[in-house]
Protein backbone atom coordinates (compact mmCIF):
# COMPACT_ATOMS: atom_id res chain seq x y z
CA UNK A 1 0.00 0.00 0.00
CA UNK A 2 2.90 2.53 0.33
CA UNK A 3 4.03 2.01 -3.33
CA UNK A 4 1.12 4.78 -4.79
CA UNK A 5 1.30 6.85 -1.71
CA UNK A 6 5.14 7.28 -2.29
CA UNK A 7 4.59 8.00 -6.26
CA UNK A 8 1.89 10.15 -5.58
CA UNK A 9 3.96 12.00 -3.98
CA UNK A 10 7.03 11.89 -6.09
CA UNK A 11 4.59 13.38 -8.86
CA UNK A 12 3.39 16.27 -7.24
CA UNK A 13 6.88 17.08 -5.79
CA UNK A 14 7.79 16.83 -10.03
CA UNK A 15 4.88 19.10 -10.69
CA UNK A 16 5.94 21.65 -8.28
CA UNK A 17 9.32 21.63 -9.21
CA UNK A 18 8.13 22.20 -12.88
CA UNK A 19 6.00 25.23 -12.45
CA UNK A 20 8.58 26.51 -10.13
CA UNK A 21 11.65 26.29 -13.52
CA UNK A 22 8.93 27.54 -15.76
CA UNK A 23 8.48 30.66 -13.33
CA UNK A 24 12.38 31.42 -13.64
CA UNK A 25 12.66 31.41 -17.10
CA UNK A 26 9.91 33.75 -17.61
CA UNK A 27 11.52 35.99 -14.81
CA UNK A 28 14.90 35.99 -16.99
CA UNK A 29 13.16 36.62 -19.96
CA UNK A 30 11.27 39.77 -18.47
CA UNK A 31 14.43 40.62 -17.23
CA UNK A 32 16.28 40.65 -20.49
CA UNK A 33 13.54 42.34 -22.16
CA UNK A 34 13.74 44.62 -20.03
CA UNK A 35 17.38 45.24 -20.18
CA UNK A 36 16.99 45.82 -24.37
CA UNK A 37 14.38 48.30 -24.09
CA UNK A 38 16.05 50.50 -21.35
CA UNK A 39 19.26 50.19 -24.08
CA UNK A 40 16.94 51.46 -27.14
CA UNK A 41 15.39 54.25 -25.01
CA UNK A 42 19.10 55.50 -24.19
CA UNK A 43 20.21 55.14 -27.58
CA UNK A 44 16.82 56.75 -28.85
CA UNK A 45 17.42 59.76 -26.50
CA UNK A 46 20.88 59.94 -27.34
CA UNK A 47 20.63 60.18 -30.86
CA UNK A 48 17.26 63.20 -30.43
CA UNK A 49 19.85 65.35 -28.50
CA UNK A 50 22.72 64.89 -30.94
CA UNK A 51 20.34 65.35 -33.39
CA UNK A 52 18.99 68.74 -31.62
CA UNK A 53 22.90 69.69 -31.37
CA UNK A 54 23.53 69.59 -34.82
CA UNK A 55 20.61 70.14 -36.50
CA UNK A 56 19.74 73.70 -36.50
CA UNK A 57 16.11 74.31 -35.62
CA UNK A 58 15.20 77.71 -37.71
CA UNK A 59 15.18 80.11 -34.47
CA UNK A 60 17.45 83.34 -34.82
CA UNK A 61 17.47 84.53 -31.04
Amino acid sequence: MQQPIFSFKLVITACIVMSLQACAVVAVADAAVTVVATGVTVAAKTVGAVADVVLPDGDDD
